[in-house]
């Protein structure tokens, strides 16, 4: 048996089957050449009366192998087995990965996602912590324990949002409100770092409704010009005065006849809704080519997945528009509501037709009312439409006198 040298090993050449070359510079010491060439190094020796093999992992100069051989026979010096020891550090090393893994931003905010924003959220909102979490917090936190989240990451994160998107940094600080809320009801956190942090930005009331006739037209007009699903379901929104995202989520399923009703899941109110479609609305619909699949989505973006989010619609319009005022896609349904109360619909109806509980129907009067409105919201519907496909062909608006 000669003493290695790192000449020697490294001139070792492999042979037909693997071979352990023993160390006599270090007893118990090997050299494992395998018929592939790779090289590495193992301990062997006695303990309990049973041979016992350590493999060296971190090893990878004779200097090291002998080092790491010197401690592992210390250790069975004194009565511990070396693979024994090097099996629970690897055992525990795994665990406190797992352990980190679990308390990692990236981890947690999945959880959050599946078990709380998507079981208790409507389907626009969970969307959107979603794009949060995705888009805006994981880039900065990934990988870091939740623990270690501090006020200050907090506000550093929402501040860097307000600079240039104000408005999402006010949804963004919501979301990791509810988020860090809701570990500390598991017992994960004790206290939440968003707790004494406010919201950056100061928002206030919209009032913009789009012009009779002018903006109504270009609207429509827009929506013509960008075409394909995007610009149908635009259309609907302003002929329905429904939520952009009960729109885009609209399910063949959800329809019986010239009806569209809404599950409680899928409204704000998580009240059932019922919206009658006009003429014009239901030949939208039946526009929109069939897709096989369980989630039947009348508006897709590609195979059976439903529109997402329509930013890249809205700039499309203003490119078509050019509004001298800007304006978003929720201001369609307060152009709806504005637009039906100038052509004589009563406000009880209107805010039936925009499932508003509050208004006319809040306190008493909502738990004793339960007149459904369905004839009411038909009529004004139908005549909303009328006074839209008037105002594209050109035609003068005219106040239409509903049956109430």
């Amino acid at each position: 048996m000669a003493k290695l040298t790192a000449k020697s090993v490294e001139n070792i050449k492999p042979s037909a089957t693997r071979r352990e070359i023993p160390d006599a510079g270090c007893r118990g010491l090997y050299l494992v050449v395998q018929p592939s060439g790779r090289k590495s190094w193992a301990v062997r020796y006695r303990y309990g009366g049973a041979p016992k093999k350590l493999t060296l992992d971190r090893a990878p100069t004779l200097a090291a192998a002998r080092k790491a051989a010197t401690d592992a026979l210390h250790e069975l010096a004194q009565g511990r087995d070396p693979a024994a020891l090097k099996f629970e550090a690897k055992a525990s090393a795994e665990q406190a990965a797992a352990d980190r893994n679990a308390d990692t931003v990236d981890n947690l905010a999945a959880q959050f996602i599946e078990k709380h924003a998507k079981r208790k959220t409507r389907e626009n909102t969970w969307r959107q912590a979603v794009h949060v979490f995705d888009d805006i917090v994981l880039p900065v936190w990934r990988g870091r324990i939740i623990h270690d989240i501090k006020r200050r990451d907090v506000i550093e994160l929402i501040e860097g949002i307000a600079v240039d998107r104000p408005i999402m940094a006010n949804r963004a600080h919501a979301h990791l409100s509810k988020f860090f809320n809701w570990l500390m009801e598991r017992d994960a956190i004790e206290a939440s770092p968003v707790a004494g942090t406010k919201p950056p930005s100061a928002e206030s009331a919209r009032d913009r409704v789009l012009s009779d006739p002018d903006e109504i037209r270009q609207l429509w007009l827009a929506c013509d010009a960008i075409g394909g699903r995007t610009g149908a379901a635009v259309k609907l929104a302003l002929l329905t005065g429904q939520r952009i995202g009960e729109v885009v989520g609209m399910r063949r399923s959800e329809i019986t006849g010239d009806v569209w009703a809404l599950p409680p899941e899928r409204t704000k109110n998580k009240q059932r809704h019922e919206v009658p479609l006009s003429a014009q609305a239901l030949s939208i619909i039946e526009s929109m080519p069939v897709i096989a699949g369980a989630e039947d989505y009348v508006f897709t973006s590609s195979g059976t997945r439903r529109l997402g989010h329509m930013g890249h619609a809205k700039a499309a319009l203003d490119v078509h528009m050019q509004p001298k005022t800007p304006w978003v896609i929720h201001d369609l349904r307060r152009t709806c509501a504005s637009g039906m109360a100038k052509l004589g619909v009563r406000l009880p109806t209107i805010e039936k037709v925009l499932n508003h509980t509050g208004g006319s129907f809040r306190g008493i009067v909502g738990i004793y009312q339960r007149h459904d409105f369905a004839a009411e919201k038909r009529h004004a519907l139908q005549a909303w439409a009328d006074h839209i496909d008037a105002l594209v062909r050109g035609e003068p608006a005219k106040v239409v006198k509903l049956r109430r």
